[in-house]
């Protein structure tokens, strides 16, 4: 059964200048029950996780500062969030959704956390809608829980996975790849085991001509037991903040790569939703919602 996380706490309300799409997480779970893609028993609420797992992965004296309210104005600016008891929380909540769904994909080959893909969180320091980062948590996790030995990181959201290249940049057993704009966020990028980076426009053909060719090689060279996908669909043409020339189908294409290529050779996959901020919220969630019907398709 295809298990995906998720919460009403992750449609938390902002103030409306924020530039976050946070209706997408109420509007892709209703989508996908309306066309019956999936069922209500599809949706697990995710449990808060343990402070000391995010203390394997994150400094001490940042968390207790975020989880006290004491980050200061110009570093929640960074965030691109105001920081809040209820963001804090939600954010705790999101990390739990992804490491309880890693445990899922163990169980079922994929599983889905409708939140997360927060990888611009640093060890000590919160970037770009990343206050804590769920990918980085999770895998720290089943590494010290000895459920997996060698990760792959499979990072094709538009913007680089900085905080996750910098949290693993001394760890061998995690491979981190990622595929980005290369004239996008971050300005400054952090060095990932494997970076590619792509021109402004970049189409269909090239973008899924270069997926097809460094991923098989990657399962190669690396031998992972587990994958962690972050697929945002900020690629996406309509993107207003992406640059690349993805359409909707390119963006499907992706994802049916990336997620047969883990069911064929019988890898775990845990997916985590990432960026979109395309001017129709319906081209987001669609664009979202493919990944979930090709999980089914290909899986179940």
């Amino acid at each position: 059964m295809l298990k995906i996380a998720f919460d009403t706490i992750y449609a938390h309300p902002l103030p409306k200048d924020h530039k976050f799409p946070m209706e997408k997480y109420e509007l892709l779970p209703q989508q996908l029950i309306y066309e019956g893609t999936v069922t209500e028993n599809n949706f697990f609420k995710p449990k808060p996780i343990d402070e000391e797992v995010i203390l394997k992965t994150h400094d001490e004296t940042y968390f207790r500062r975020l989880k006290n309210l004491e980050i200061t104005p110009r570093e929640q600016r960074k965030t691109g969030f105001p920081h809040s008891k209820e963001l804090i929380d939600r954010e705790i909540t999101i990390m739990g959704g992804t490491f309880q769904a890693s445990e899922y994909a163990m169980e079922f080959g994929v599983a889905f956390n409708i939140a997360g893909g927060t990888h611009h969180a640093y060890t000590n320091r919160g970037e770009g809608f990343c206050l804590l980062n769920d990918i980085a948590i999770a895998a720290n996790q089943l590494l010290n829980l000895g459920l997996v030995k060698k990760v792959l990181v499979v990072d094709l959201d538009v913007h680089q996975g900085n905080g996750t290249a910098q949290i693993f940049q001394n760890n061998a057993d995690v491979f981190t790849f990622s595929m980005h704009g290369k004239n996008n966020y971050p300005l400054h990028k952090e060095v990932s085991d494997l970076d590619i980076e792509l021109l402004d426009g970049t189409d269909n053909k090239t973008y899924l001509k270069i997926l097809r060719e460094k991923l098989p090689k990657l399962l190669e060279l690396h031998q992972p037991d587990f994958i962690f996908y972050q697929c945002g669909v900020d690629v996406l043409k309509t993107d207003k903040l992406g640059k690349l020339g993805l359409s909707i189908q390119g963006c499907k294409e992706r994802d049916r790569l990336v997620l047969e290529t883990a069911k064929s050779n019988q890898i775990p996959i845990m997916v985590s939703m990432g960026g979109g901020y395309s001017e129709k919220i319906s081209d987001i969630v669609d664009a979202h919602a493919n990944t979930y019907r090709l999980a089914q398709e290909i899986y179940f």
